[in-house]
Order: structure tokens, then C-alpha cells, then sequence
């Protein structure tokens, strides 16, 4: 369905305008974007030009070109000196013979067209640059650091005239622009609106200080989960915005409270992205955010260390709040007060307090995983019933087993025998071995790195496909390099376990029965792995195995008897 409202973007601090036009002159733009060179752009870059249409980024108007996406990484600023401290920019694969000065359409993954791009500037970026200066550090663990490897190697900028903007068939009563937005808070009466980031289920303890933060600046809620895209894992936006949607018509106040859709693409960037969101809460009409512990943290990095303290954010959100106009309303950890049935913040309390608390590990390994209902102090019944309806017991759940090793280190063998353990246990399991996939899902690749990366992200994308519907996968791949299995554990998500065959390249050249490794040495096969082509080993597997001094069955013993102690596989 083609909108009648196409809005024209002039970029780096253009006003956004809205031009009504005739059904018949849009066909016509339509048609003529048809006849362009195009590029499919990735769910982010669609999250990013929703957001900049309808004004989320502003000041920002485009993608950015060289001269802000540089300033941005040195400064947080834009060229103009403005303060935005998150790069947004439209990465592609440029059509062949596009330079600037020419047109091309950009077309979401299912090919609608969502928008004209003059190209003004094509401008190379350096990854390893851009992930240590937007999140302090380059490691491939972090999920967008992993999903950077497969952005397009050049940035472009320049005008967009956006055609349509990208459908939304959920929750559209709850999808509103920033105009919309301020609109319905200016009814509500009060001059303070407090926003509350959110992109995880709602406690009782979220409930406790969302309303706590609104009745000390005496405002309204403007409850603000992103629905776009979170940390590959989080739970689904459909079952947190049921979620929202039950707390917000139950137990809050209906003049104080505004639930709203944000259709964010998260960068997991911690202090920059929180100062980020605080300028983005300030178009939709905010003037305090709520900044929790490790506000916008991905999570542990490739040491199991976390990526930023757990204040960070909010000392910075403090530092610019003058300037962006949004006031930090920063919580330290909140616990509950068994005696006196209320949360409060563990910094206010006495060491002898008696207090109760729940991590969210722990709501999705001891009660979730295990099928144990969460208790009423920590959760109202109503989300306790949803999330336990999405998120059935682990042994109902998809898991993948990612094998990954140098050839002949005892991948499908190991894989094998393990399957066949599973089988006897009761649980249904497809195998995506490197050597079959080869022959029918990547019939056609070679062996360059771009192929192999190709190759093992496709078995990944199958693999996340099983795991969401609640199947169990056995993956045998040599995926030799690191960042591309991480992109693959954010497709997985939660029930991504990696093992590693770490059978040393000695072993397993004495015990090449394919003669592999010889011809290699010989320099018969080039690009072979381990040989003359790199092995990046796992710098933090779930598993670490070997063929040498033990047996393809005492290693698949191992593996699932870890699946059983993790709730995965029954025992018996």
C-alpha cells in the first residue's frame, strides 16, 4: 500500500517537509524509482530512515555525510559543533557505475521501495575505527561490532525524498511520531514528562520506579520501549508490548501514564547511546529520562568483562543534560523489602535489611527455563502468565550446537554421536553439516572469505530459524573466523552454545586420511585453513573439546550431559 504522504528530507539541518500530493504523482514517483539502480537495505538502515523521516533525529535531517560521521567519532558532535554522539549513516554496496550526482532506490528485504537517494558523497569507513571510537573498544563480541563486518565498504550521502515509510501491521494505535507524540502529552496538563527506555518485560521493580520517577518531578510517564531492533536474545517485542500493554491499563494511572512505540534500531552503545536517547525522548516532548544501571549495555565482552561500568551512562546523560534539555533521573539497584511489601534502592538501605531480588538470568535459567512460575512480589500474575505462554521451559526450546575447528579436528564426528545421544533422549534434532550444506544450501560459493562468510551466515540464518520455532540444531562448520560466528550467535540469540574442536593442527595433519593438509603444504589447494588461510579460535566458547587422547563418544557424553544440568535435554 502505497501512503499519500511523501516527505522530502534536505539533509544536515534542512527543514523536514511534508508534501500532500496526488495518488497519481506518487504512482509516478513510484514508478520512477522502478527504473533506478537500487540496494536492499538492511533492518537498521530502515529503523534509521523511519526515524529521521518523522523527525526522532532531528536535528539531524539525512544520513550523515563525511564531514559529520567524522566529527560524530571524534567529538560526539556534528560538523556544525551540535551535539549527536551516534553515527547514522546509509552503508552499502554501490551499484555498478553509481557515482555522485546519480539516483538510486532504496528497497527494504522485501523489495518495497521506500525511498529516492541523490548521491552527493560516497566516502570509504574504516570498521576498526568506528567500533573503538562509538563503544570505547574493538571486539567482535559486541553484536553490532559482529553485524558491522556485512555493511556495505562505503557510506553515501545526499538528499532522500522518502516515498513510503516502512509498514507496520502491530500495535498501530500505539505507533506515534514525535509530533503526534507531544500532542497527546500536552493534554495530559503537567509540564514534566518523564521517558523510560526500555526494550526488556516490565517487574514489579520497573513498575516501582517508573512511578517513582514520574511522581518526583510530578510529571507523566511516557513509557518508550523500542520495538526496532534490541540485543539479539532479548524477548520479542510482541510479548513485552502485551506486557506494557496489561500494566499500563492495570496499574498505573491513566492522566499520568502514556504507553508508546519506538521504532529504534539499538546500538548497545552504553554512555554514547544513552545521551542518544536522551536527545531522541527530548523530540517526543521528554524532559527527564530514567538512566538505569549499564543503560544501553551489550553485555560481556570476548573476556566475559562488561563493556562499560555500570554508572557510566548516567554521569555522562548528567554532563549534557543542560544542553539537550533532558535531565537524567538516575537509579542506583532496587531490591525488595520483604517486610514492608515495597521496592527501594538497595543504596538507601541498611546492611540488615531484609531484602529479596531476582536477576534476569535468573528469570530466564531458574524460573522461565525451569518452568517455575515467578513469584507474585516479583511480577504481577498477568506478566507472570505471558511470559511463561512465550517462554516455555528450556527442554520445549530450540538450542544450537555450533560446532567449530579446523578440518578434521572431529566436528562431525563428535556431532554424530551427540545426535544420536539426543535422539535417544527424546528430542528432535536437524543437522546443517559444512560438507552437505555445500552441496545444496551454498552450491555455487567458492572458498574466498567473502564466500565462506556467506556460506557459514546462511547456516546460521537456518539455524535461528530452528531454534525460534523451538527446534534443536546440530551445526559442523569450520567458521574460521571469529567476528562472522559472532553475527551468527546474534541470529541464534540465547540458545546459540559454541564448541569448540580445539584439536591442535599437528593431530590433525598425522590423521588427515583425505590427504588434505598435504596438498595444501604442497600448495596443490590454496586458501586452506590453518595453512595458508587464518583460524580464529574461540576466545570464549561454551565448550572446548578435542580428538586427541579421548574419544568422538566420551566427548558427545560431555556435551549433553552439560545440556542436561542446563535444562535443556531430561534427564533419563
Amino acid at each position: 500500500m502505497i501512503i499519500e504522504k511523501t516527505r522530502l528530507i534536505e539533509p544536515y539541518g534542512g527543514e523536514l517537509v511534508d508534501l500532500l500530493v496526488p495518488r497519481a504523482e506518487l504512482v509516478a514517483k513510484t514508478a520512477y524509482a522502478n527504473s533506478l539502480p537500487y540496494v536492499q537495505v538492511s533492518s537498521r538502515v530502515v529503523c534509521d530512515l523511519e526515524l529521521l523521516t518523522i523527525g526522532a533525529f532531528s536535528p539531524l535531517r539525512g544520513f550523515m555525510n563525511q564531514a559529520d560521521f567524522q566529527s560524530v567519532l571524534d567529538t560526539m558532535r556534528l560538523a556544525d559543533g551540535v551535539l549527536f554522539p551516534m553515527p547514522i549513516t546509509l552503508p552499502i554496496e554501490l551499484p555498478a557505475g553509481v557515482k555522485p550526482g546519480d539516483e538510486i532506490a532504496l528497497r527494504d528485504s522485501k523489495n518495497n521501495i521506500l525511498a529516492i537517494q541523490t548521491i552527493e558523497e560516497i566516502y570509504q569507513w574504516d570498521l576498526e575505527e568506528t567500533a573503538t571510537k562509538v563503544f570505547g573498544k574493538y571486539d567482535a563480541r559486541h553484536p553490532i561490532i559482529a553485524e558491522m563486518h556485512r555493511w556495505g565498504k562505503v557510506n553515501v550521502a545526499g538528499p532522500l525524498e522518502v516515498l513510503r515509510l516502512p509498514p507496520h501491521l502491530d500495535f498501530a494505535e500505539l505507533r506515534r511520531t514525535p509530533e503526534e507524540t507531544r500532542a497527546v502529552l500536552e493534554t495530559y496538563g503537567h509540564a514534566n514528562v518523564v521517558a523510560f527506555q526500555t526494550r526488556n518485560p516490565l517487574h514489579r521493580v520497573h513498575e516501582a520506579l517508573t512511578k517513582r520517577a514520574a511522581a518526583n518531578v510530578d510529571g507523566v510517564l511516557l513509557l518508550h520501549p523500542v520495538v526496532g531492533m534490541t540485543q539479539p536474545g532479548d524477548v520479542d517485542h510482541y510479548t513485552r508490548v502485551r506486557v506494557y500493554k496489561t500494566l499500563i491499563d492495570n496499574y498505573y494511572e491513566a492522566d499520568r501514564s502514556l504507553l508508546s512505540l519506538l521504532p529504534l534500531a539499538m546500538r548497545m552503545g552504553g554512555p554514547r547511546e544513552a545521551v542518544w536517547h536522551a536527545i531522541i525522548r527530548r523530540n517526543y516532548g521528554a524532559n527527564y529520562l530514567i538512566v538505569g544501571r549499564d543503560h544501553a549495555g551489550p553485555g560481556p565482552d570476548s573476556q566475559g568483562e562488561p563493556f562499560y561500568g555500570p554508572y557510566d551512562a548516567q554521569e555522562m546523560v548528567l554532563r549534557y543534560a543542560d544542553e539537550i534539555g533532558v535531565r537524567p533521573v538516575p537509579f542506583t539497584e532496587m531490591v525488595y523489602l520483604e517486610d514492608e511489601d515495597r521496592y527501594e534502592e538497595s543504596s538507601k538501605l541498611t546492611p540488615d535489611a531484609k531484602v529479596r531480588k531476582i536477576s534476569g538470568t535468573q528469570v530466564r535459567e531458574d524460573y522461565l527455563g525451569k518452568g517455575v512460575p515467578l513469584p507474585p512480589w516479583f511480577s504481577r500474575p498477568e506478566v507472570a502468565r505471558i511470559l511463561a505462554d512465550s517462554y516455555p521451559p528450556r527442554h520445549r526450546r530450540g538450542v544450537c550446537l555450533w560446532f567449530t575447528g579446523l578440518s578434521g579436528s572431529g566436528k562431525s564426528t563428535t556431532a554424530e554421536h551427540i545426535v544420536n545421544l539426543l535422539l535417544e533422549k527424546g528430542r528432535n534434532v536437524t543437522v546443517l553439516d559444512g560438507d552437505v550444506v555445500r552441496t545444496h544450501l551454498s552450491k555455487g560459493l567458492g572458498f574466498s572469505k567473502a564466500d565462506r562468510d556467506t556460506n557459514i551466515r546462511r547456516i546460521g540464518y537456518v539455524a535461528g530459524q530452528i531454534v525460534r520455532h523451538g527446534g534443536m540444531v546440530v551445526c559442523a562448520a569450520i567458521s574460521p573466523y571469529r567476528a562472522t560466528r559472532h553475527d551468527v550467535r546474534n541470529m541464534v540469540g540465547d540458545g546459540f552454545l559454541e564448541i569448540h574442536m580445539a584439536t591442535p593442527l599437528e593431530f590433525v595433519e598425522r590423521h588427515d586420511v583425505k590427504g588434505l593438509y598435504a596438498k595444501a603444504r604442497r600448495g596443490e589447494i590454496t586458501g586452506f585453513t590453518g595453512i595458508d588461510d587464518p583460524y580464529e579460535p574461540p576466545l570464549n566458547p561454551e565448550f572446548t573439546l578435542t580428538a586427541e587422547d579421548t574419544t568422538p563418544e566420551a566427548n558427545a557424553q560431555l556435551v549433553v550431559d552439560r545440556l542436561v544440568e542446563l535444562g535443556f535435554v531430561l534427564k533419563g
